[in-house]
């Protein structure tokens, strides 16, 4: 692909002082023309990455390329919950959606977007970028298809690029984002083929991107990089760590004092909290009260990972563990996965506060709940340190 790239030159008594001073040519336009090679159209691909340090012409050959595929950011209304702003999308689709992406908060959900945070305002940008064009049938997941129906499939997906990918955000934040968007795009979660330009070259792993165009070289490489392994501590720790995680928690930000408490770490820093209530009136069996990841580290599986750590030390103890939960992203991993088996389905919740004894006390009435018991299994990548 040929990329031809040109501006003109606006005359003025300053442009030609510094043109003498410099010795820089003046010509009528400054043009350069360059040659790029990308995956042809019959090839089949689902994660693209154009990186190159500022300047290479990544923008241009993204532009030429793709086109109109090339997500251009609109404007946000002030006035609107960001869960609003997903044009014909279901409420479903839309939380769906932005839970592919890790923005999984619902308390953040309804708030308008100019007061959210530069790491939850670029994942609502990469959530509308990956709706844009599709229609909303394609959006959610597709299973038990053969192999060569899949590909032929992927071949077919709403091609998105996405420019100054991970740029607004901190790099933690840039690889925990990657990761979650290149997960939700394998899974087929997301029905899109994506594309990351960016000047960021610690997103290529996190990615796992197909195909790599290094505008430093112009070179293209066809690869798949492995992500590196993500370990997680598991602590068991008091009501002091709490705090840090209350305000994120999308039922209620209180925590009963009998609670037994865990807290996951990745690399030292805190990022999933876990509380475990027993059960009333049922002998050896706990449930879970709290599961909360932060905001920064959600998308990419730490919060259930964790909670089978947390049940996993408890069925050593010799109890039954189950967790309640009306959370998308929850439900559908628990339904998928043979380490928990659905033995509960509400679906109007559970009964309201006045019928429970405890002040405070939220209840599920009026939410589809579905109860799930861990039924064993080997967890990988999870140290226990107490």
């Amino acid at each position: 692909m040929q990329v031809s790239l040109s501006c003109p030159i606006h005359d003025s008594f300053r442009v030609q002082q510094v043109a003498g001073m410099f010795d820089v040519p003046l010509e009528e336009r400054l043009s350069e023309r360059f040659e790029v090679e990308l995956p042809t159209d019959d090839e089949l691909w689902q994660i693209g990455l154009i990186v190159g340090p500022s300047g290479s012409g990544k923008t241009s050959v993204a532009r030429t390329a793709f086109g109109d595929h090339l997500y251009r950011p609109s404007d946000w209304p002030n006035d609107r919950a960001v869960i609003d702003c997903f044009g014909e999308l279901s409420v479903r689709q839309t939380t769906e959606l932005l839970t592919a992406v890790g923005f999984s908060s619902p308390p953040s959900w309804i708030k308008p977007y100019a007061v959210l945070s530069n790491g939850e305002k670029f994942r609502c940008d990469l959530a509308k970028s990956l709706a844009v064009g599709c229609k909303p049938s394609i959006i959610g997941r597709t299973s038990g298809d053969a192999s060569c129906r899949q590909s032929i499939a992927d071949s077919r997906r709403p091609l998105i690029a996405f420019d100054e990918f991970t740029s607004v955000v901190d790099r933690n934040v840039a690889r925990v984002c990657s990761a979650a968007v290149a997960r939700a795009i394998r899974r087929r979660r997301v029905s899109a083929r994506f594309v990351a330009v960016t000047c960021h070259y610690d997103v290529a792993e996190w990615l796992e991107a197909d195909w790599v165009l290094d505008m430093a070289t112009r070179r293209l490489t066809r690869r798949c990089l492995r992500r590196p392994t993500i370990e997680l501590q598991v602590h068991r720790t008091g009501l002091e760590a709490w705090p840090l995680f209350a305000r994120h928690h999308y039922l209620s930000g209180s925590l009963a004092p009998q609670s037994e408490c865990y807290l996951t770490t990745w690399r030292g820093e805190p990022v999933n909290f876990c509380a475990t209530l027993p059960v009333i009136g049922r002998r050896g069996l706990r449930r879970f009260t709290r599961i909360v990841t932060l905001p920064d580290y959600q998308g990419i599986g730490i919060g259930m990972r964790s909670v089978a750590a947390v049940a996993a030390i408890h069925r050593g103890r010799g109890h039954r563990v189950r967790v309640t939960s009306s959370h998308p992203a929850l439900v559908h991993h628990c339904k998928r996965s043979r380490r928990w088996k659905a033995v509960g389905l509400k679906k109007a919740g559970s009964s309201n506060n006045r019928t429970c004894g405890f002040n405070n006390y939220r209840s599920s009435t009026g939410r589809v709940v579905v109860t799930f018991e861990y039924v064993g299994g080997r967890e990988k990548a999870v140290g226990r340190k107490r």
